[in-house]
């Protein structure tokens, strides 16, 4: 009976290490505006050396959006820079589902934020946290993941 409760320990311990190894944000991700509830965008995430980052790939238009796609009030160099293909994410450290210490951009505003995301352990979806200063002053988003 104990080597029977220590084998199911051990395979449970295996399975929960596999399922979070399993879960990656590498991949081609939806986003859904955390304000409206509607899908605005289509996010490619990438591994670039130690750490991700994510490119906008494609845009759904709502009525008012900017027809030419431009980041009209971003700065610098992305002043007035299309919006579809710029990278929007980068410098998340971690491994696995869980990456934090980088930085997210919006596009609808010009403004750069702290950013955190964490995968579900479906796999499909993910929380990604943009905030100011601390954690607490933030938003999260869920994005799902594209087939």
């Amino acid at each position: 009976m104990k080597t029977t409760l220590s084998s199911m320990f051990a395979l449970a311990c295996v399975y929960a290490t596999s399922v979070a190894l399993a879960a990656s944000p590498v991949g081609l991700w939806k986003t859904i505006d955390d304000e409206t509830g509607r899908e605005r965008s289509f996010i490619r995430i990438i591994v670039a050396g130690d750490t991700i980052e994510g490119t906008i790939e494609d845009i759904i238009s709502l009525p008012g959006d900017d027809p030419e796609q431009l980041c009209r009030d971003c700065e610098g160099s992305l002043k007035d820079q299309p919006v579809i293909g710029m990278k929007i994410m980068w410098g998340l450290y971690g491994g696995g589902a869980s990456w934090k210490d980088g930085y997210i951009m919006d596009p609808n505003n010009g403004k750069t934020y702290r950013c955190k995301l964490t995968v579900e352990t479906d796999d499909q979806s993910m929380r990604v946290r943009g905030y100011s200063g601390i954690s607490l002053l933030g938003r999260t988003q869920t994005w799902y993941r594209v087939q």
